[in-house]
């Protein structure tokens, strides 16, 4: 393996094209879901393709290009095919529908959208079609749609993937994303309100990728499953990223389901995965409900949520792997990571040490550094940290103090052997299987309910997810509402299933303090008693 300053130093996709010229007859992406293969030659020959084709369509170096991928072999293609332009990669969730689409195509500014056809009994070109018509993706010129037709909508070129990859891919005076070029862009979940776009150098990605490979001991000769979502770090960059910069196969997983992801270990034989904990839960139920262990899993990484204890033990037990807990955000990459090495209960009880490259701090509320095992806002300096907001210079001020530290907006402890522990989160967000719910975007959405008349939402325990939505609301007058009808009036705004809420509680009056803010802390309360009382 080279060594890490060789590959932040260099572009991915030169790295990508040199795996290819030592082994180009070896697989280096493996799609569960077509049941397609790509080895290292024919991953670059369609990714040059791509590039020269996006190139003709007019993609200049720093455009952003949108792709609405599902975990696929096109997603890993797509992605080097815009980077080999100096292009920079913004992927978006599958799950989201056409409100979360528009402004993501809006906020970036994007003139091309690649998109599949139909994904998980949603028509993905139907919603674009609409989109176009009803004026949400204003700048959109190009929509590039894999398997299937295309649009009827004018105003837009429609083109078809399969097309895409017949040119020769010659490109001339072309030069790829450099190291210290701007590759990705990625929005957060939206927590404060209108969500932040991220971001990321291409050298900033591949540090964090070789300082989390290193840590675990990670080579090209891994296998990397990856079921977590390619449009989340989790999938994009400790997924895609790490297998290409190791040279490492990637079997990917485009819907989750414990049962096909043990069949794949079993006939893939991958080695390591990272998701968050309801991935985990289910592998283990899974297997100690008859299903065959998965022998050549060694390492598990569980973000979003610390890693429960009870499930790390019974996963060492039952899978036989090693489970990392990790910290991380949008803005600073992984931040924290135990290591298999660790004792138990260092990875069952924190979320690791600071990587390679990190620094990490906990600070009063007027920022005087803490003592370890003091409580206090946890701040961050990163070598992997992200660039910049897209456009909003006074977020990216405010996000750092004046020495440089980084903000993350949580509450950590951090022990004496550096250990850190998330024991809370400043801002109000609910953490759903490692999805976060923009909980005030979703609440300004029920405030617009013709029978609400206040609304807050607050995070209540679930064994499985970690944490649900619970809404609390006060009706008008001669109002009523049941979750059904929320959910379809929710449904009607187009706002993603994931950020519904799953639980309503009308009540009389939300509770305040003297200054009249709502104490949400009142409401977490009772939401965690009503579970604990149900279960």
């Amino acid at each position: 393996m080279q060594t890490t300053q060789q590959i932040v130093a260099a572009s991915l996709v030169d790295l990508v094209k040199a795996r290819a010229d030592e082994r180009p007859d070896e697989v280096a992406v493996v799609d569960l879901g077509t049941a397609a293969e790509l080895t290292w030659r024919e991953l670059v020959e369609r990714a040059d393709r791509m590039a020269a084709y996006l190139h003709e369509l007019g993609v200049a170096p720093g455009e952003v290009v949108v792709m609405q991928l599902p975990n696929r072999a096109e997603f890993v293609v797509t992605a080097l095919a815009v980077l080999r332009i100096g292009a920079v990669v913004a992927p978006v969730m599958p799950i989201f529908r056409e409100r979360e689409l528009g402004f993501v195509l809006r906020r970036a500014r994007a003139r091309v959208l690649v998109v599949q056809h139909a994904f998980r009994n949603r028509q993905h070109v139907a919603e674009v079609d609409g989109m176009i018509v009803n004026g949400l993706a204003d700048g959109l010129e190009h929509v590039v749609v894999v398997d299937g037709e295309t649009g009827a909508a004018q105003g837009v070129r429609w083109h078809r993937f399969e097309d895409v990859l017949t040119g020769d891919g010659s490109l001339h005076g072309v030069a790829p994303t450099a190291a210290d070029g701007i590759a990705q862009l990625l929005f957060t979940s939206g927590t404060t309100g209108e969500p932040k776009a991220v971001l990321h150098r291409m050298g900033s990605l591949s540090r964090a990728a070789v300082v989390m490979a290193r840590r675990l001991g990670l080579t090209g000769a891994d296998r990397v499953h990856i079921a977590s979502p390619m449009a989340h770090h989790s999938g994009f960059l400790y997924g895609m990223w790490v297998a290409l910069v190791l040279g490492a196969v990637q079997v990917l997983q485009p819907v989750w389901h414990a049962g096909r992801a043990l069949e794949a270990f079993a006939t893939q034989g991958g080695t390591f995965m990272q998701a968050a904990t309801p991935f985990l839960l289910d592998l283990v139920d899974a297997v100690e409900g008859g299903a065959r262990k998965p022998e050549s899993l060694r390492t598990f990484v569980v973000t979003g949520a610390a890693v429960p204890r009870a499930l790390a033990e019974r996963a060492r037990v039952v899978l036989g792997t090693a489970v990392c807990g990790a910290w991380g955000s949008t803005e600073t990459c992984m931040g924290t990571l135990s290591s298999p090495l660790d004792e138990p209960e260092k990875v069952w009880g924190t979320d690791g040490r600071p990587l390679e490259g990190v620094a990490i701090r906990v600070t009063d509320d007027d920022g005087r550094a803490l003592a370890a095992g003091q409580e206090g806002h946890l701040e961050v300096v990163s070598a992997c940290g992200f660039d910049h907001y897209l456009d909003r210079p006074d977020w990216t001020a405010e996000a750092h103090t004046d020495d440089g530290w980084y903000r993350t907006g949580d509450l950590a402890v951090i022990d004496e052997a550096g250990y850190l522990r998330i024991v809370g989160r400043v801002r109000d967000v609910i953490n759903r299987g490692g999805e976060k719910v923009p909980v005030g975007e979703v609440e300004q959405l029920m405030y617009r309910h013709p029978a609400v008349a206040e609304v807050a939402i607050v995070a209540m325990p679930d064994p499985r997810l970690g944490e649900r939505a619970c809404a609390y609301v006060t009706l008008r007058p001669g109002s009523e509402l049941d979750l059904a009808g929320l959910h379809s009036y929710l449904d009607g705004a187009r706002l993603a299933k994931q950020y519904w809420p799953e639980r309503l509680e009308v009540v009389g009056e939300l509770p305040r303090n003297p200054a009249g803010k709502i104490q949400k802390f009142v409401l977490r309360e009772h939401a965690r008693a009503i579970v604990t009382s149900s279960s």
